[in-house]
């Protein structure tokens, strides 16, 4: 039986690939500090992985055939998990990110091959050095690492590009009919991925030995535009939204913390070449298609009031926008 521990294993993308791990009869250790809810059939560690004293008494000499880390960022945090794991696991799978590919984007579709740069994004910036510190690692001393760039995966969280994930201030202003904002013409197109689909690719890697030394990315071949996944969760509410159109400097010039989360990333244009993945793992589809996830997600943010967190802030950065835009039409 695989032996698999899971750092994190409770989030957006990490709760999926444990249940996929567990459906497929492995051996699941779940790592975190023990803040979120408890996935039934998986052991549970509770510590804080950046506690030396406290990871060592939890680890206590063991070792795993698969180690995936959901919430290593940077290149000290690859520096802890390769001194943590080495000699201790057959495979070590960090997860990157797509926003590392180059920007502004230099070809499409986008391949694993694309150079790593995004100069407006300390996020993706940090998780690059992070790159170069395991694939050095793989180079130097063999450490079995393989590196998984997910793109925008949702499940818990809503694919939108104003605001957070986590947040339903979008679908709130929908609701009650007040607009929403969508970066530039709303027509550049955009991938989203359900992570029920992300799962089976990650999973897939698991104990694969052509894995070692590589990267992938793993998206749906599913492209839409960002006025277009406005609209379709316009349909799934029952409402036509309302859209303003507005340049991603704009938004910045509003919100700061906006530039990289447009500029580095979702105001450009992302599709991807999935065919490395759909190679090394032959069964990966994504069967998920977003008019059919989104109402998934909606319903899981619904089930509890708590959920449905209505931010302050979003709803400021919106009305600003809108102003900024209503001045520039004068």
């Amino acid at each position: 039986m695989l032996k698999v521990l899971i750092i994190g294993g409770t989030g957006n993308i990490s709760s999926s690939v444990s249940r996929l791990a567990l459906e497929k009869g492995y051996s699941l250790t779940i790592l975190n500090r023990g803040k979120r809810e408890e996935i039934e059939g998986a052991e549970h560690l509770a510590a804080d992985i950046n506690s030396p004293e406290a990871i060592n008494s939890v680890l206590n000499g063991r070792t795993w055939d698969v180690v995936a880390d959901f919430i290593a960022f940077n290149r000290n945090d690859a520096e802890r998990d390769i001194s943590l794991f080495r000699g201790k696991t057959g495979q070590f799978l960090f997860i990157s990110s797509a926003s590392c590919y180059a920007k502004p984007v230099m070809a499409y579709p986008i391949t694993e091959s694309v150079p790593l740069s995004n100069p407006y994004s300390q996020y993706a910036s940090d998780k690059i050095e992070a790159e170069k510190t395991f694939m050095s690692a793989f180079e130097k001393e063999g450490f079995p690492v393989t590196i998984v760039r997910p793109s925008h995966t949702y499940a818990i969280r809503i694919p939108l590009p104003v605001g957070t994930g986590g947040e339903y201030t979008l679908i709130d202003r929908m609701k009650k009919g007040l607009p929403v904002v969508s970066p530039g013409d709303g027509t550049s197109l955009w991938t989203v991925t359900h992570s029920d689909d992300f799962a089976k690719g990650f999973v897939g890697l698991f104990s694969l030995p052509r894995a070692i030394g590589n990267a992938y990315h793993i998206t749906s071949d599913e492209v839409q535009t960002w006025d277009g996944i406005y609209n379709e969760i316009g349909k799934a509410i029952g409402v036509e939204p309302k859209i303003i159109h507005a340049p991603s400097d704009v938004i910045a010039a509003v919100d700061p913390d906006a530039k990289a989360n447009l500029i580095g990333d979702k105001a450009w244009s992302l599709i991807f070449d999935n065919s490395k993945i759909k190679n090394a793992v032959p069964d990966f589809r994504c069967t998920i298609p977003f008019s059919i996830g989104i109402r998934r997600t909606l319903k899981w943010f619904e089930e509890k009031e708590e959920r449905m967190i209505i931010s302050e802030k979003t709803n400021s950065v919106i009305d600003s926008v809108m102003h900024r835009m209503e001045l520039a039409l004068k």
